[in-house]
């Protein structure tokens, strides 16, 4: 069904934006190692997320908080070797973006050190300067909107964002500011479907969500969580994609279907 790796063209953002103007969905799912980055971008996915997911599915923490610019770093470094044609994403963890210098200089460390073509923050408005900086510094930026999950302490929880009008105005006023300081991508995380579909059509830059709705540019879901390997309860976001399939690799091309046909997420997959 996908081309041979061998003649696929490289994924850049250049290909979203397009794939955006064209209203074709991408996929993005999260990797931490190489063979499942190899084994992603041949089953098409475009995007790998290096998520600080890791610090709940690979190190068994309780949040993301724990993961450091070193974990980052050396996961992504993994993932890069598994990679050949996929946009690799990754990260910036928990406080090391707090200064604007501080944030210009562990995005590089994750360029150059890890081999990321994009890095993701997450924070609204407050991020202009420290995304305007990065983008000077020839560093693409995806921004992080919707639950924080770096913020959840401060959230008192996971909880849906957005409900109310004032709210989901916020979000959209957020994220049109940060795409104006050099944004290249965004992504929002809990939000309601029609929040969703208003901020896809407000942004110019590519929108991808998670427990979103599907009412963006694309999807991205923790790979544990869509493997049905994740401990504990799976997100109601998510679907177990095994199911049915004989291999981890028809598992994920069901998901690359899945998403480019609209099928996924379904009403059952929305959360608010």
């Amino acid at each position: 069904m996908y081309q041979e790796l061998s003649t696929r063209k490289p994924i850049t953002l250049t290909t979203l934006a397009k794939m955006k103007r064209n209203r074709e969905k991408f996929t993005v799912l999260t990797a931490y190692d190489a063979s499942f980055a190899a084994l992603f971008e041949a089953a098409g996915v475009e995007v790998i997320l290096v998520g600080d997911s890791l610090g709940m599915v690979v190190q068994g923490q309780s949040t993301t908080v724990p993961v450091t610019m070193n974990d980052m770093i050396y996961h992504t470094r993994l993932v890069a070797r598994g990679c050949q044609t996929a946009l690799l994403m990754a990260d910036m963890p928990f406080a090391s973006y707090a200064t604007v210098e501080q944030g210009v200089r562990n995005a590089a460390r994750l360029m150059q050190e890890g081999g990321a073509q994009i890095v993701k923050l997450e924070g609204g408005s407050a991020l202009a300067e420290t995304v305007r900086q990065l983008s000077r510094n020839g560093i693409p930026v995806c921004a992080h909107l919707g639950l924080l999950p770096q913020s959840v302490h401060k959230l008192g929880g996971y909880k849906v964002q957005g409900r109310e009008e004032a709210a989901a105005q916020q979000i959209i006023d957020e994220a049109l500011v940060l795409q104006e300081a050099g944004a290249d991508v965004a992504l929002v995380e809990c939000i309601p479907a029609e929040l969703t579909a208003r901020l896809t059509e407000a942004l110019d830059i590519p929108l991808i969500g998670i427990g979103a709705g599907p009412n963006c540019d694309a999807q991205v879901l923790v790979c544990y969580d869509m493997l049905n390997i994740t401990r504990g309860r799976r997100p109601k976001f998510s679907k177990n994609f095994l199911a049915g399939c004989d291999s981890l690799q028809a598992a994920v091309e069901a998901y690359v279907r899945a998403v480019k046909s609209g099928e996924f997420p379904g009403p059952e997959h929305c959360i608010a």
